[in-house]
C-alpha cells in the first residue's frame, strides 16, 4: 500500500485535502461509519411520555421493538423542552433498562447483618401490615381542645425526584385517605 493510499484513509488527511476543517461533510466517514444505523431506526412504535424526575415535564419519545424498550430522547414536539433533555433526562434509557436495577426486593430482619431476597407480595403485605399497625397505634380521632381532626402524626411521606405528577397526585390521596398529614416531595426542598 503505498504512502499516499495510507494517508488517503486517515480522516484527517481527506479533510485537509478536501478543505474540509470543520470534519462534518464525507471526510471524517470511515467504512464503519456508513453502516451505523440509528437505534430507533426499527422500532415497532413511538410513544410520547413526559420524563420522571422533577416537574418540569420534559417530553420523550420512548422507542419500542417488540415489547422491549430500544431508546428514549427528547420529544420535539414537546412544548416545554423542544427535544431537549437534561442529563438525568437523558439518561433515563439506562433508568429503565440498565442491568445494575434490582428487580428483586430485599429484607434485613431487625438487629439482622445480612439481606434476604423476598416476594415481591411479601414485602407488600408487611408494609401494608407495619402502615395499618402504626396508623392504629397512633390515630387521633380528636385533638387536645376536642376538636375532631382524624390524623396520624405516626407516619410521615418524602417523595423523590423520580416521581411524576400522576404518581404524587395518587399518592397524597392515599396518604389524606389513611389520615396522614405529613406529606413532602424531595423535588421542593
Amino acid at each position: 500500500m503505498g504512502l499516499f493510499k495510507v494517508l488517503g484513509s486517515w480522516p484527517l488527511a481527506r479533510q485537509v485535502a478536501k478543505g474540509d476543517a470543520t470534519g462534518l461533510d464525507g471526510t471524517a466517514y470511515s467504512a464503519r461509519t456508513e453502516t451505523l444505523r440509528p437505534r430507533t431506526e426499527n422500532a415497532d412504535a413511538v410513544v410520547k411520555s413526559i420524563c420522571p424526575y422533577c416537574a418540569v415535564g420534559c417530553g420523550q419519545q420512548v422507542f419500542v421493538k417488540d415489547g422491549r424498550i430500544l431508546d428514549i430522547e427528547g420529544d420535539e414536539d414537546s412544548p416545554i423542552s423542544r427535544g431537549r433533555l437534561c442529563p438525568k433526562g437523558a439518561a433515563t434509557f439506562q433508568l429503565v433498562t440498565g442491568n445494575h436495577r434490582v428487580h428483586h426486593c430485599l429484607y434485613r430482619k431487625p438487629r439482622g447483618t445480612d439481606w434476604e431476597v423476598i416476594p415481591l407480595e411479601q414485602a407488600m403485605e408487611m408494609v401494608a401490615q407495619r402502615v395499618r399497625k402504626t396508623r392504629d397505634e397512633t390515630w387521633e380521632a380528636r385533638d387536645h381542645k376536642g376538636k375532631s381532626v382524624q390524623r396520624t402524626m405516626g407516619i410521615a411521606h418524602l417523595g423523590g425526584a423520580t416521581l411524576d405528577n400522576e404518581e404524587n397526585y395518587l399518592l397524597k390521596k392515599l396518604y389524606t385517605a389513611l389520615g396522614i398529614l405529613q406529606v413532602e416531595n424531595q423535588a421542593r426542598i
